[in-house]
This record gives C-alpha cells, sequence and structure tokens, in this order.
C-alpha cells in the first residue's frame, strides 16, 4: 500500500516538475545551509584544537599583566625577571621543561634575500616545551646560552625564503646588526591558532637576545610544560604562588601577572565556536520553516486541482485513510528529494568552504541522516493538514467539483 502511495507520489511530481522544483527550493536552501555551517564549524573548531596543540603539550604560560586576547606577548611595563625564573625553577614539581623567553619583530638578512621575522631569545629547554622538532642540526647548549654565544635556530619559512635549497647548517645570517651562526633548522608548524607564522622565526640564546639584540634583561614570557594533564591544576596554582612571592603581592591585592592553561584556552575557543556555528544553524534554520509552509501551500493546491480525482476514488471504495496516506506520503517525498539535494549541496559548500578557509573537511554521517530525517519529518507535520482536508471530502460533493 505505501510502496503504491510512493509510485503515485513520484508519478504527481514528474506530471509538474517545474512547480515541483520550485516548492522543494525552500527545503534544499534551508537543508544546504544549517549542513554547510554546521560542518565549516566543526572543521573550524578542529582546525582551532589542533594549533593550539602545536603550541605544545599540557602548557601553562605565564606573562606580565592583566589578561588580555590573544597571545602572549609580555608587552607591559613590569616585565618578568631572572630571579622570577629562578624561583619557578627550583619551586615548580611535576614538570617536563621549562623556559623563559622574550620576542621582538626585526628583520634576518643573508645575501641578497631578507626576511621580517620573529627573533626568540630564550633557553635551550625551550625546544622541548614548545615540542619542537628538529629536521637538521640541534639546539644550542647550556654552555651557549650562558655565555651570549651568537648561533641561532631558524623556522621553516626561513629556510625556504632564505636559503632556497641551500643548506643553511653553518652560515651565517644577520639579525637586526648582528651576526649569527645557523646551527639548527625546525621542522614546519603551519599557522597558530591566533594567525601567525610559527615558522617564520629565529631562536637564539636568552643571553645573546639581551644583549645584542634587546639591550635589555626583561624577560616577556615563562613556558612550563606540565608532565601530565592531571598535574596541570596543581602547576597553575604554585606558578601562581610563586610568582606573587617573588613580585611581592601582599594578600588581597590582585596579580600582575597571568598564568595561561592553554587546554582551558582551547576549550573556551571551542566553546565559542560551537555557540556561533549553533546560533547561524538556527537562523539558517528558518528556511526549513519557509520550506514547510511552502510544502503546505502546494499540497492545498494540489488537494484542490484533484477533487474530483479524490471523489472518484472515494466512490469507488477507498478509504479516507488511504487517501490520507496518499497526501500524506506525497509531502514526505518531496521533503525527502529536497533534503537530499540540500545534504548533498551542503556539503559541496562546506567543502568549497573548507578549501577557502584552509580548514579541516569535516564529514558527520550524523548530521547528514538527522537532515534528511527532519526534512521527512517537515514533509509529515506541514503535510498533514492538506492530506486531512483531501481525507474529509465529501464524495458526493467531490463528484460535483468541475
Amino acid at each position: 500500500m505505501i510502496w503504491e502511495s510512493v509510485k503515485l507520489a513520484l508519478r504527481t511530481i514528474r506530471r509538474n516538475v517545474l512547480r515541483s522544483i520550485l516548492t522543494l527550493l525552500g527545503i534544499v536552501i534551508g537543508v544546504a545551509a544549517v549542513i554547510a555551517l554546521v560542518t565549516i564549524g566543526e572543521g573550524a573548531k578542529s582546525r582551532m584544537t589542533s594549533e593550539l596543540s602545536k603550541l605544545g603539550s599540557n602548557m601553562l604560560i605565564a606573562r606580565p599583566g592583566a589578561p588580555t586576547p590573544g597571545p602572549p606577548t609580555g608587552g607591559d611595563a613590569r616585565s618578568f625577571s631572572e630571579r622570577d625564573v629562578e624561583a619557578l625553577r627550583n619551586g615548580l614539581a611535576g614538570v617536563r621543561a621549562m623556559a623563559a623567553s622574550s620576542t621582538k619583530q626585526s628583520k634576518v638578512i643573508y645575501g641578497t634575500a631578507s626576511q621580517d621575522t620573529t627573533v626568540t631569545g630564550t633557553e635551550p629547554s625551550y625546544f622541548e616545551t614548545q615540542d619542537w622538532v628538529f629536521t637538521a642540526g640541534a639546539t644550542f647548549s647550556e654552555s651557549d646560552a650562558r655565555s651570549g654565544t651568537a648561533v641561532c635556530v631558524i623556522g621553516a619559512t626561513l629556510v625556504r625564503e632564505l636559503f632556497q635549497g641551500e643548506n643553511p647548517l653553518g652560515r651565517t645570517i644577520r639579525v637586526y646588526t648582528m651576526p649569527c651562526e645557523v646551527i639548527g633548522t625546525l621542522a614546519a608548524k603551519g599557522q597558530s591558532a591566533f594567525g601567525s607564522d610559527q615558522d617564520n622565526i629565529v631562536v637564539m640564546p636568552l643571553r645573546t637576545y639581551q644583549r645584542r639584540i634587546a639591550g635589555s634583561t626583561r624577560i616577556a614570557t615563562i613556558a612550563v610544560s606540565a608532565a601530565s594533564q592531571d598535574a596541570l591544576p596543581s602547576v597553575q596554582a604554585a606558578m601562581t604562588d610563586i610568582l606573587r612571592e617573588t613580585r611581592r603581592i601582599d594578600p588581597g591585592e590582585e596579580d600582575d601577572f597571568t598564568v595561561r592553561d592553554l587546554t582551558q584556552m582551547a576549550a573556551a575557543m571551542s566553546s565559542t565556536t560551537s555557540i556561533m556555528t549553533g546560533l547561524l544553524g538556527a537562523v539558517a534554520a528558518v528556511s526549513l520553516l519557509v520550506g514547510g509552509i511552502g510544502i503546505m501551500n502546494i499540497m492545498l493546491v494540489s488537494v484542490a486541482e484533484r477533487t474530483r480525482e479524490i471523489g472518484i476514488r472515494l466512490a469507488i471504495g477507498a478509504r479516507a485513510n488511504q487517501v490520507l496516506l496518499q497526501f500524506l506520503v506525497e509531502a514526505i517525498v518531496l521533503c525527502l528529494i529536497g533534503g537530499l539535494i540540500g545534504t548533498a549541496l551542503g556539503y559541496a559548500l562546506a567543502g568549497g568552504g573548507a578549501m577557502l578557509l584552509s580548514i579541516p573537511f569535516s564529514f558527520n554521517a550524523t548530521v547528514a541522516l538527522v537532515a534528511v530525517l527532519f526534512s521527512a519529518a517537515i514533509g509529515v507535520v506541514f503535510g498533514f493538514f492538506p492530506a486531512r482536508s483531501a481525507a474529509r471530502l465529501d464524495p458526493i460533493e467531490a463528484l460535483r467539483h468541475e
């Protein structure tokens, strides 16, 4: 019985192709918009989580000043001192690695090639805290760090832009006004979650940076990699207590520094992305409501056009529930076709958006199934009233209809 109703519905749709297509547009646009927005939102969230994880595992970042949006910069007036760093180094437990650092924008020159880059002065443990992988060479030694040797490690962007296929190891580049020997190169990490190129970097001993580049002993950032994720809360609390003590902050006074947990940052950013995706998806879902109203309208027109046909069916013995099923199935088939087309179009738009925004394409079969089932539900809800109107027609009055 149902299969016969489906075949009859398909014949009716083919008989009025243009009208059926126009009726489907609302469903197609609504489903496509919802799927595209949700898929792009999931891809953006995945990209953000992935990029934050590249900053290091189980990372805590301390920097001077009150919390502000964006990556740690250490640009506040009262910077960290070597005393702060030593107190943390001696007082923290459950730490895998720790490194103090400062950064500055500068120009790097090799031969006739030059590049604006980020110069970071830090300690040998910096590469462990940031989970950097070396493609060639190695980090500078503790003796290099203590003596302020003019050696440096460069990122993949500088290898490509300055050396263009030439082996950089042992070569001398000019950083600001200082000649510096390249002793290592880093594997590519790509863009950070904040939009900066992580591979456009020169890393050198902190003392070298302070003497030759910055001209001061200020320390902008202290990065601590906890031994495990479970240890993060206790390490963060201990960092806060130690820094409050070394910076002589009295009880009740506000901290003049910030200790950030990158895991919490990732969760907060993912939550914000999810909320925005949900809001945009809800706006797009309004198109489905409009499409459902269009389905109801066209089914009422169909009932009016086929009143005599309904009367004949009722006169020769068709039951009211059979007529109701016929029109209800027709509405459901229309919505299912629109849902399937909208799903395909939505994933096509999401794929294009993912390529344009350079984010992962996140196919979710559950989202596709829910979209199609929701389309069918729209057919049931908005097709029921016209179907019931058809089933309640008086056969005698229907046969008199011209």
